[in-house]
């Protein structure tokens, strides 16, 4: 079931690099319905990716959210993952956290699913994605790796620059996060002060869209290493986890 937003075709910009215009476009085709898993792989040593059948219509772009629903011994839950999908042409993706000490019984349930299982999702939700720029840097705390490889390939299948800085002590997507450098793309993933790569890798701020996704702790040490290099941190699209 596709739940429409908006009723008036006149809402629809031709402008279709502008980010408010493409969110209006994937709000009018959010979807509400139950979804297939086409597939699930481990991508770290506590995180799995998981690939859902795109119904039809569905639109989104990288960067946004999806809810997904379901029930656990008898409770309901509901949580929002952030798209690590380039494109949602077949199917839509999404990472978790399955860290036993840390994830819920919710993030269990989602990396214990199999092929063929289902699951009620609905969205796109979000207006902080990649809507097209010329040039993309994101800052990527822990589950944030997910929109930060859905964002740099769509960028870099649109030959635009890239660069990602991941801050984690045990990378997740470290396959795709190899494509990515060998496509061109910048990466840096590191354990330390941010602030270090921001200065060596974010050249050209006044072209550059950048990016920040993680838990509260991440987005404040982003934004801080942002305003060291003189960049405006109201100016970055910013998810934060918590």
């Amino acid at each position: 079931m596709y739940v429409p937003q908006f009723n008036s075709p006149a809402l629809v910009s031709v402008e279709s690099a502008n980010s408010k215009a493409l969110f209006i476009w994937s709000a009018m085709y959010r979807m509400d319905d139950t979804v297939r898993v086409a597939d699930i792989d481990a991508v770290g040593s506590q995180t799995v990716a998981i690939q859902f059948d795109s119904p039809s219509e569905f639109a989104a772009h990288p960067g946004q959210f999806m809810k997904l629903s379901g029930e656990v011994n008898g409770e309901n839950y509901n949580r929002f993952y952030t798209l690590s999908s380039s494109d949602m042409i077949d199917t839509f993706e999404v990472t978790v956290g399955v860290d036993p000490q840390e994830a819920g019984p919710f993030s269990e349930h989602l990396g214990n699913l199999t092929q063929g299982d289902q699951i009620h999702a609905s969205g796109p939700f979000g207006q902080n994605f990649y809507a097209g720029e010329p040039a993309v840097a994101i800052l990527a705390g822990g589950p944030g790796v997910g929109p930060a490889v859905g964002i740099g390939e769509a960028a870099v299948a649109d030959n635009h620059d890239v660069t990602i800085i991941y801050r984690t002590d045990d990378p997740a997507h470290g396959t795709r996060l190899n494509e990515l450098d060998s496509a061109g793309a910048s990466v840096a993933i590191t354990d330390e002060s941010l602030g270090r790569w921001v200065t060596e890798l974010i050249s050209d701020v006044d072209k550059t869209q950048i990016f920040i996704y993680g838990f509260e702790q991440f987005v404040n040490d982003a934004t801080a290493a942002l305003e060291t290099v003189d960049i405006d941190p109201s100016s970055a699209k910013i998810e934060n986890f918590s």
